[in-house]
């Protein structure tokens, strides 16, 4: 080889590598990490005019103490039942349009990683509830999971089956949820929801007559969409008593998938009051082997019904020999909360602290750290209006959220009992 050749092929290399520097849209490497991290919109202008970082922990509390009043303010204006035994179907799309990549990687990958976290949260907050997993692929609905506690379960079903192809088809997928929610006890509740990413439906029939189908078997079904307003959806929230919200970015997806986690207010002429026979099983020895209704096989430990001694691996579900409803009960205490659900916290501006003539406590009661930012100014809490202990946002949050009970309110109790014990 001479170096006349030598230098083609080099230029030719050279010239290979600037190509692969450069996207399809013409953009720049450098160019493309700037518009993948979006890092212009983590900044917002001070009083002074410079631009300063956006303090996202003050947002998302600002954001959730609205929620929360607003869910005081609905509570307090009417009678609300809310249901604690809940059939949840998550239908999702798989079509085409789910392979997009303005969400990053792709809507897919981002709605699985969604409804990971989300099937975590709902069986933390509906302990005596059961979820069901529903996809959309190729104009066809199949049922990858059946109603089950197990989140474990659904979220390996779900990951394994990622995979985008065809059209979108909500009839064919309300069809189905439909015919199983059917089946269900009159004293649960049914709910479906669509995480819809495709901007049509391709459907073999009338759909407004299974959008009626849907309402005369009282199934509530929301719709969460990922690319524009669909009337179709909107019509169906709307006719069911659902929510329809379209997401703007990932953080906007989060938030709208986790508020499905508690259980919405019932329909009041479908809320009937039922007593509900439920067994509380005993946990079988590791190494006593029996044949589990679950899964046909032979395993160690699980669960005893009590009516009918059948075996079962995991609580709560419906026996498949004698059909008596398995729970445990701290399943049920900690379902106890959404029936009493704890006071929202009044907000103490630095102002009231700057203010107030009582001195304050300068530490939250519950994780004990300081309540003053750097240079001793006040930062901003709550205060229990029961206990009037204060608390900093992030025990707010978690006592709302997590724990839902009042550690001011539990401690005075306490203090209270023992009081009374000693005299």
């Amino acid at each position: 080889m001479n170096n006349g050749e030598g230098r083609r092929l080099s230029g030719q290399a050279e010239e290979e590598d600037d190509e692969d520097d450069v996207d399809d849209g013409g953009r720049e490497a450098w160019e493309r990490t700037y518009a993948d991290e979006r890092s212009w919109e983590s900044l917002q202008e001070d009083e002074s005019g410079l631009l300063r970082p956006i303090d996202n922990k003050a947002l998302y509390h600002a954001q959730y103490r609205r929620r929360l009043r607003s869910l005081a303010a609905t509570n307090a204006a009417a009678r609300i039942q809310k249901g604690l035994i809940r059939y949840l179907y998550i239908v999702i799309d798989l079509s085409r349009a789910a392979s997009e990549t303005d969400f990053r990687p792709s809507r897919m990958a981002v709605v699985a990683k969604h409804v990971e976290a989300f099937i975590r949260e709902f069986f933390d907050q509906n302990p005596l509830s059961q979820i069901a997993l529903v996809t959309i692929k190729d104009g066809v609905a199949n049922c990858l999971t059946d109603l089950g506690g197990s989140p474990e379960s659904h979220i390996k079903a779900l990951m394994c089956k990622l995979e985008c192809s065809g059209d979108s088809s909500l009839q064919n997928a309300l069809d189905l949820v439909c015919g199983y929610l059917e089946q269900i006890p009159s004293y649960g509740h049914r709910e479906v929801l669509i995480l819809n990413s495709a901007l049509s439906t391709c459907d073999p029939g009338d759909i407004m007559e299974t959008i009626q189908k849907c309402k005369k078997s009282k199934v509530r079904c929301s719709v969460i969409g990922l690319s524009a307003e669909i009337f179709i959806c909107k019509h169906i929230c709307q006719e069911t008593g659902g929510l329809y919200s379209v997401a703007v970015d990932e953080s906007h997806l989060k938030e709208l998938i986790l508020e499905h986690a508690p259980p919405p207010p019932a329909i009041a002429e479908f809320a009937i009051a039922n007593l509900i026979k439920m067994g509380f099983p005993q946990r079988a020895a590791e190494n006593v082997i029996s044949i589990c209704l679950c899964h046909k096989e032979a395993r160690g430990g699980g669960y005893t019904c009590p009516r009918c001694k059948a075996r079962v691996c995991e609580l709560p579900t419906e026996c498949r020999i004698c059909g008596l409803t398995l729970v445990s009960s701290p399943h049920l205490a900690r379902s106890y909360h959404h029936l009493f659900p704890i006071a929202t916290f009044d907000e103490v501006t630095p102002v009231r602290l700057s203010t107030s003539q009582h001195k304050l406590p300068k530490s939250c009661f519950g994780c004990r750290q300081t309540l003053l930012n750097p240079g001793n100014r006040p930062s901003l809490s709550v205060e229990c209006p029961k206990c009037k202990q204060y608390f900093c946002i992030d025990c707010d949050i978690y006592i709302h959220e997590s724990l839902h009970n009042c550690p001011g309110c539990e401690s005075f109790r306490h203090f209270k009992t023992v009081s009374s014990s000693e005299e």
